[in-house]
């Protein structure tokens, strides 16, 4: 059996509570959490950290960004990065806008943190083929 890759995670969350949440469970699966708590502190993660981020789970409504203009930007900064959008905040036309965006895919909160790793992990592998052109089948 293939062990799971070893992801590095940059969680972008304003709720202390949740973010802890999840950097804690992705840590105890071996992964490396960067967490940010604004869109800025994201962007300045994104600019100062010199190994590559493999993975984004990024929250929709931060108090310093409500819509997909960040989305825009990590995209920008690091295409290579893998992004999960998350939202408490059902809209198919926004989740539909993110994906043509370049979300993998939209999570609606609340969500199964026991899946969250293997959702992450499966984002990760669909960018590196994605970027390689070659299949993940």
């Amino acid at each position: 059996m293939m062990q799971a890759p070893h992801l590095r995670v940059l969680v972008v969350e304003d709720e202390a509570l949740i973010r802890w949440s999840i950097a804690e469970t992705l840590a105890e699966h071996g992964h490396s959490v960067v967490e940010a708590g604004s869109a800025a502190t994201a962007v300045q993660a994104l600019h100062d950290l010199p190994q590559p981020i493999d993975v984004v789970l990024l929250d929709l409504r931060l108090p310093d960004s409500s819509n997909l203009d960040l989305l825009a930007s990590i995209r920008r900064l690091r295409p290579e990065s893998a992004v999960v959008m998350m939202t408490a905040y059902d809209s198919p036309e926004v989740a539909r806008h993110a994906l043509e965006l370049g979300a993998y895919r939209v999570l609606d909160k609340p969500f199964d943190l026991h899946a969250l790793e293997h959702l992450l992990i499966e984002a990760h592998s669909a960018r590196n083929h994605a970027a390689s052109g070659t299949s993940p089948h």
